[in-house]
């Protein structure tokens, strides 16, 4: 008797072609249901409706078509145990060689900006994953396959072992369909979970799981291993981004470029404004007139630490930026687009990795940070800074200008590394203190940096100042204002500080430590 496929896909890639090589190649009768018969049949190949082969017709719109004992026992039948051939041949049931089954779009509908709800639960697959399941439980006597992509592996194994395909073929099928029902779950999970939820409510259960993009050469080292995943089926965030040109992306690449992502979307694009980042710390970030100014004003930052950094821009690279970006060596750049002028420019650094991402804006909803036996979450840090919120606690009070610039100085503090210092002028940076032990070697390495430039600059720290030194210590370098969340018990000491030396010194109620 010939050997039994069963084919029922919602995406057809790659459908017919192996349909046909089933049937013509290697013999194979096929049952199947719905548009997959349909898409078989017109492309003149043999097919029998599941429902002919069960004797049951598709009920409730569709809803139900393979949940049937003539099929499950096709698939979860043994064929080395004459129990089971038994029920099989007192229930005319055929066993099956072949499964070959992908689900409903869940997570392409859920992208959908005007989906619903009802939408979403109709596109949640019930026959599809238990088939999966069945099949993989069963895999030591057919192959189950759930992706495109598997179908030439299996061809090949089926032509290598003259129609036998190996066990450990079968096992690693096996293993990706069980993956592929596991991710779909938490898709489900996750979107019924994010919807019911308040918006920075933790859920009391909550599952990663990704699939892996690339293998990458090493980790944060070269003796590590490390590979890049992407979660869900549709590719957004960085597996959405377009490389084009350079050198393939490693480990810290990836990790800078989050990064870069996170501070560069503190700056909506009307206005050009441009990072350079090493070790996940910005080295210098401006605004300018033009993206090309900014990315030289956030370069002269600190063009020392600008050698291999990554660049990121919130506008468009376009020939005048591409002329200043090809200046020194980088390692990335990443921007919502490139030009054609600007890419054939960028294009004389062969090796240089230039990255379109359209949204720089959209990150992930939580935060993860595995720890032993277990791990850690957190909503990110969005939270979005409004002046007119903030208390000014000093007699002096700051003009519209300087509260536009201890604004752009607190956003940048909030991404460098606590304990962080950051002195802006006119939109620059001046000098970054960044990961230091205490706030005081901070506060020295931040004025240290920007020297004489210092001079009516504002500083902003991501801490509240336990005590006036640090106050004292930046009035005597030139600063003119202060922004710091405040909280601390002696934060008179400090207000009285910045009284008696003339500063401004704002307090955001807010902390953004990163660590």
């Amino acid at each position: 008797m010939a050997r039994l496929a069963l084919l029922s896909v919602s995406d057809k890639t790659g459908l017919v072609e192996l349909a046909k090589t089933l049937v013509e190649e290697f013999g194979f009768d096929l049952i199947s249901s719905g548009g997959t018969a349909k898409a078989i049949a017109a492309a003149n190949l043999p097919v029998t409706k599941v429902s002919d082969y069960t004797g049951s017709p598709e009920i409730l719109g569709g809803r139900v078509k393979t949940l049937h004992p003539k099929i499950h026992g096709g698939i979860l039948a043994r064929q080395d145990l004459p129990e089971d051939q038994k029920d099989l041949a007192d229930n005319g049931i055929r066993p099956l060689d072949l499964v070959v089954v992908n689900l409903y779009p869940f997570e392409q509908t859920i992208a959908k900006a005007d989906v619903t709800m009802a939408d979403a639960i109709e596109n949640i697959d019930i026959g599809g994953p238990a088939m999966l399941r069945a099949a993989a439980k069963n895999h030591a006597h057919l192959t189950v396959l759930c992706s495109a992509e598997q179908y030439r592996p299996y061809l090949d194994a089926l032509r290598a072992s003259e129609g036998q395909v190996p066990l450990a073929f079968r096992q690693a099928c096996a293993r990706a369909a069980f993956w592929h029902t596991a991710s779909y779950d938490q898709a489900i999970a996750t979107y019924l979970t994010d919807t019911a939820s308040e918006a920075d409510a933790l859920p009391q259960q909550w599952a990663l799981t990704g699939r892996q993009q690339a293998t990458l050469r090493y980790g944060e080292n070269p003796h590590q291993t490390a590979a890049w995943y992407r979660t869900g089926s549709v590719p957004i965030g960085w597996a959405g981004a377009e490389q084009l040109q350079g050198k393939e992306l490693s480990y810290n690449n990836l990790v800078d470029l989050e990064a870069a992502r996170r501070i560069i979307a503190e700056f909506p694009s009307d206005r050009p404004a441009a990072a350079v980042l090493k070790h996940t710390n910005p080295c210098g970030v401006a605004m300018g007139d033009t993206l090309a100014s900014a990315y030289r004003r956030a370069y002269d930052a600190d063009d020392v630490s600008a050698f291999g950094g990554i660049v990121v821009l919130n506008r468009a690279i376009d020939a005048d930026t591409a002329q200043q970006l090809t200046g020194t060596f980088l390692e990335c750049i990443v921007a919502p687009g490139c030009d054609a002028a600007a890419q054939d420019i960028l294009a004389k650094k062969q090796n240089l990795r230039v990255l379109v991402l359209e949204d720089l804006l959209t990150g992930p909803k939580q935060g993860v940070t595995a720890i032993a036996g277990g791990f850690l979450l957190q909503a990110p840090d969005t939270y979005r800074d409004d002046p007119a919120t903030w208390q000014i606690v000093t007699e002096a009070q700051p003009s519209d200008a300087e509260l536009a610039e201890m604004l752009f100085a607190w956003r940048v503090v909030k991404h460098v590394k606590s304990n962080a210092i950051v002195v802006t002028h006119q939109q620059q940076t001046l000098g970054i203190g960044a990961g230091q032990m205490n706030r005081v070697g901070s506060v020295s390495i931040a004025l240290a940096q920007a020297g004489e430039k210092a001079q009516g600059a504002v500083l902003a720290s991501d801490g509240f100042f336990p005590f006036d030194d640090s106050v004292r210590t930046a009035a005597a370098a030139g600063i003119r204002a202060l922004v710091q969340p405040g909280g601390s018990r002696r934060d008179d000491d400090s207000i009285k500080a910045a009284n008696e030396l003339g500063l401004i010194m704002a307090m955001t109620g807010v902390r953004h430590f990163l660590h």
